[in-house]
């Protein structure tokens, strides 16, 4: 199909594992990873260019492809403010969004959160629906937004409140009716993602929970360090 993939947060967990299953993907011939500082990859089919993105509108070109898969994302403690946080997981997220789809890029992809609501009192599920909201009403041709639970995988930096949920979350979910609810890998994500973007189904679609599990039913051998996704 030789298309041109972007991808921003590419150095995140979500997002490294991401752009290395899409480098292996026959349906994709380029891969543009956008990031703050260098962030070089080994594959030939991986271009990384830097942008800064406080200033996206200044590099409108780098968005032009045929994929678009949105990974960025940070928390409260790293950006140092909830307000900070807001800039970089819902700001830059929609600008980048728009600008790809002033681009003509035909299908966005995004990494959102379990319980995304526009109108929840949680401030972080509350951004992330409202960022949900406002890519709705871009003119993609297709939408993808995929809801996992709590993510689990290397990070640079220790998570510790993740690494608890992790280590608890999967004995809770041994109870009848919560194995849905249980932690999953940020490999998992990736590749229902790759999985998606090989489809051709039109319109907008939510991937939930045990929905993202059916992607991959093989064990992720790759140990890679990931960090987080805003290099």
């Amino acid at each position: 199909m030789n298309q041109t993939a972007i991808v921003i947060g590419a150095t995140g967990l979500v997002g490294r594992a991401l752009t290395e299953r899409l480098a292996a993907a026959g349906h994709v011939e380029r891969i543009v990873t956008l990031t703050r500082r260098p962030a070089p990859h080994g594959d030939a089919k991986v271009l990384n260019q830097v942008v800064d993105f406080d200033r996206l509108e200044g590099y409108a070109e780098a968005f032009r492809g045929d994929i678009f898969f949105s990974c960025l994302g940070t928390t409260r403690k790293k950006a140092g403010s909830r307000h900070a946080q807001r800039v970089v997981d819902l700001a830059y997220q929609y600008r980048a969004a728009r600008l790809a789809a002033d681009q003509g890029v035909r299908h966005y992809l995004l990494v959102s959160s379990s319980g995304a609501d526009s109108r929840s009192r949680n401030a972080y599920l509350r951004m992330k629906g409202e960022l949900e909201q406002k890519v709705l009403a871009l003119p993609f041709e297709r939408i993808s937004i995929f809801q996992p639970s709590l993510l689990i995988g290397q990070r640079e930096q220790v998570r510790w409140a993740e690494k608890l949920g992790g280590w608890l979350l999967p004995v809770f979910c041994a109870i009848p009716g919560l194995r849905r609810y249980r932690p999953i890998a940020g490999w998992q994500v990736a590749a229902k993602m790759v999985q998606v973007s090989r489809s051709r189904a039109p319109g907008v679609a939510w991937y939930r929970l045990d929905e993202i599990f059916d992607a991959d039913n093989v064990r992720d051998d790759a140990a890679m360090n990931e960090p987080d996704g805003f290099t």
